[in-house]
């Protein structure tokens, strides 16, 4: 039998309003963070600004020309005075209109100048260091962009959860006040679940508000606010198999890749090149200079009669300070002070790189071992939960043991939500601190938080802490 089609119709758009609306996982909001966020978009600005230090440097090797022109028109008064003794003065006036002009073209090749061939090195250096700038830009997107949408999956938990425990002491709470009017409990019990009740329900409250605090803080990154968020998979294990197997590797390569160091060494560089800079005011400067100039109209102020004149210069310059008041000598100090300072910062920030590999590292090896723990808690949770609520049944548990249950349940869901987010943010900053963070390490969490068939690993293949404790367990 066919079906008309305003009945077809009518079937489609049913579907489409029991259909879950859309959610964004971390991906495409990771995509929409690369077109909407201001602050790696000042980021990506600024880099394209500091590509232009090379041609600035590189500027002061190359020749200059300038070329510069006059023209003026001059009115001239002339007297002539009548001579002789006993003569008549006469004074008769005439004006003298002189008009002139000149060209000129000077071009300078710098053949040796000290201090241009080191501002050339120092803008090598810089194009260097805005590179690193600009990957550091884009490893904390990737940073804030996990850190804000796992803080509204945990909010969106800690509201589910908030809710569940109001329902249920919502339910013990009807059953309390049952059991008591019919004489099988106390006044007690029904206090104490009243009691429960209304402190879930101040903690509802203060979950949906700090939700949407949440909420506005990935708003501030992906300029619009976010609706629905894809929760991660129950199932999912969590564990990815990290690049290097133990802490040492870690720091080895963060040695060479941590990208703050790298920027560092280009400011100590730079700072040396400083003192080269600086030392150069002691040093000649010898400059190739040709200059043509043609000039009309040349003389006529004196002579009352112009000529033009057209000259061409090709020669070598030459320039040598002997005494500029100590200055030179002053600035070579202040270069090597700065120098030092940058050098002790540099070890400074060599020093930081290890304790935060070391750091993030101990975080994703005790992560592992958490959230296993935490999973464990919540089977172990929901069996004594049930237990509790057949023994209430039977009447060896109170309705106060019931409650501490659902607490516990509830509990565990919470923090293992919150293991699970934070042992996650510890690999990618782990990944950040060794200069390896990618879009690729991103992609990976999320197609293990969805289950898109990628291979995950269990926490025996992470020496760590609790490799030994894992590997006694089995």
């Amino acid at each position: 039998m066919k079906i008309p089609q305003y009945i077809y119709a009518l079937l489609i758009a049913g579907a489409a309003l029991h259909t879950p609306l859309y959610a964004a996982d971390l991906m495409e909001i990771y995509r929409e963070a690369l077109e909407q966020d201001a602050q790696y978009s000042s980021a990506r600005a600024a880099h394209l600004a500091a590509q232009e230090k090379l041609p600035q440097g590189r500027a002061g090797l190359l020749p200059t020309v300038t070329l510069a022109g006059v023209r003026r028109r001059q009115y001239i008064d002339i007297q002539s005075v009548g001579a002789g003794i006993g003569a008549t003065t006469s004074v008769r006036p005439s004006e003298v209109v002189i008009d002139n002009s000149s060209l000129t073209i000077t071009a300078t090749q710098p053949i040796y100048r000290k201090e241009n061939f080191v501002i050339y090195e120092q803008s090598k250096i810089q194009v260097a260091q805005a590179d690193s700038q600009f990957i550091i830009a884009a490893q904390d997107l990737i940073l804030r962009v996990a850190q804000t949408y796992f803080d509204v999956l945990a909010g969106q938990v800690n509201v589910e959860v908030a809710e569940a425990q109001k329902k249920a002491i919502g339910v013990q709470l009807e059953q309390a006040k049952r059991n008591f009017q019919v004489g099988t409990s106390t006044i007690v019990d029904t206090y104490e679940a009243q009691a429960r009740f209304d402190l879930t329900l101040s903690q509802e409250i203060a979950a949906r508000n700090d939700l949407e605090v949440r909420k506005r803080a990935l708003q501030q990154i992906i300029g619009r606010m976010p609706d629905n968020l894809m929760p991660p998979d129950e199932k999912t294990s969590d564990v990815l198999a990290l690049k290097y197997t133990n802490m040492q590797d870690w720091i080895n390569v963060a040695e060479q890749n941590n990208l703050p160091l790298k920027v560092q060494q280009s400011v100590y560089e730079i700072a040396k090149h400083d003192v080269e800079r600086a030392k150069s005011g002691h040093y000649p400067t010898l400059d190739l200079v040709a200059i043509y100039s043609d000039q009309k109209g040349v003389g006529g102020t004196i002579t009352g009669r112009p000529i033009d004149l057209t000259s061409k210069e090709i020669g070598v310059q030459l320039s040598f300070p002997i005494f500029q008041g100590f200055a030179v000598q002053s600035r070579v100090r202040e270069a090597l002070a700065i120098q030092e300072k940058v050098l002790q910062d540099l070890n400074n920030t060599r020093r930081n790189s290890v304790l935060q590999v070391s750091q993030q590292y101990l975080n994703v090896t005790n992560g592992i071992a958490q959230v296993k723990a935490l999973k464990q808690a919540v089977v172990s949770s929901q069996s004594q939960l049930d237990s509790t609520k057949l023994g209430q049944e039977v009447g060896v548990r109170t309705e106060v043991d019931v409650l501490n249950a659902q607490q516990l349940f509830y509990s565990a869901r919470r923090d293992l939500a919150q293991a699970r987010y934070n042992f996650l943010m510890s690999r990618l900053r782990l990944e950040a601190e060794a200069g390896e963070l990618g879009e690729e390490d991103l992609r990976q969490i999320n197609d293990v938080l969805q289950q898109r068939n990628f291979p995950a690993v269990s926490s025996s293949n992470v020496q760590g802490p609790h490799s030994v404790s894992h590997h006694a367990e089995r």
